[in-house]
């Protein structure tokens, strides 16, 4: 049977992973979120990541999604409304302030 989504789920009662059931990128096309295998021109890049933040910025899981990435050092895409430049120096800050 399937579940059905809720647009404020409830993230106390939600496992490890069911936020990914919430998430708002799993209607959009991955390779919004991830680079491609080649080279990709900086405008591309930019214009790759502007359009997954849009869509993180109205994503009602993005701040599980990014602890997700962090805890588990996703090293590739934006998550969390985060590319992986972002989440590296979001790490050393925390590191730095410990």
């Amino acid at each position: 049977m399937a579940r059905s989504r809720s647009p404020q789920p409830d993230l106390a009662q939600a496992t490890e992973r069911d936020w990914q059931d919430y998430a708002a990128c799993r209607e959009v096309d991955a390779d919004v979120f991830f680079p491609p295998v080649d080279v990709e021109p900086t405008a591309d890049r930019l214009a790759r990541e502007a359009a997954a933040k849009e869509v993180c910025a109205g994503c009602p899981v993005r701040l599980e999604c990014l602890h997700w990435a962090l805890s588990v050092g996703e090293p590739h895409g934006v998550w969390g409304g985060h590319t992986e430049s972002e989440r590296r120096q979001l790490v050393l800050q925390r590191r730095t302030a410990s």
